[in-house]
């Protein structure tokens, strides 16, 4: 049931898509509720649907059916500029690929979300960041010059810019070697607490969704029970 502090509630939602072989179900009459604070892992099958609720939640794409409620905001009805302004404002992203601007460097990939808000002198701010995740000295470096495990840091400095409400993760820890993976979801989880952020975890990880307070697991786009 959806409460007072809910920052995410999700409301029987359903994508579909045309195909040549006619409509593909994706999602299937998902619901849930997240409140403040909370992290919560999506865990499921390759092909079950967790990126794709994923996306949804984040406002990365449209529902066909149902609804999504962010940080009080509804979703549904808005247009692709109304969703990335809700995005700018309450929502950090860290993804497999990192997804950082090889023209930039780690310092100026960092401030690329506020930037966006057209917030300037905010240097300060993105190097400290820099140095909670261990890359104080290598602010200067272009993504060419820095590790996987280094990229995905500075994508999670860059995720924590704007002081989101809620932070989606899809799979971050996927291309990164055991010893990598582990390090940086601890620092996920830590630099998450520090800022009080509510975590949205996909994964196909189970170790990994045990660390979270809530597991939703998907099978055939559906929520299978536990």
């Amino acid at each position: 049931m959806p409460t007072p502090d809910s920052i995410l509630r999700v409301d029987r939602l359903t994508k579909t898509y045309a195909t040549n072989a006619g409509r593909l179900t994706v999602l299937n009459g998902v619901s849930f509720d997240l409140e403040a604070g909370g992290t919560l892992a999506i865990v499921g099958p390759s092909g079950s649907g967790k990126t794709t609720l994923l996306g949804l939640c984040a406002g990365l794409d449209r529902a066909t059916t149902g609804s999504v409620v962010l940080a009080g905001e509804p979703l549904d009805g808005l247009d692709e500029d109304a969703r990335a302004r809700v995005r700018n404002r309450h929502v950090g992203f860290v993804f497999q690929n990192y997804q950082l601007v090889p023209t930039l460097t780690a310092i100026e990939n960092v401030l690329v979300p506020v930037e966006l808000r057209g917030e300037r002198n905010r240097a300060p701010d993105a190097l400290e960041l820099l140095v909670r995740v261990g890359l104080g000295e290598r602010r200067g470096h272009y993504p060419i010059q820095l590790s996987g495990g280094e990229q995905q840091r500075v994508a999670l400095a860059r995720a924590f810019m704007n002081r989101p409400k809620i932070l989606f993760c899809d799979e971050p820890v996927g291309n990164l070697d055991n010893d990598t993976g582990r390090a940086m979801i601890d620092l996920i989880f830590s630099v998450n607490r520090e800022r009080a952020t509510t975590l949205v975890l996909v994964t196909h990880d189970l170790e990994l969704a045990g660390r979270c307070q809530r597991i939703i697991r998907l099978k055939g786009g559906m929520v299978a029970s536990p």
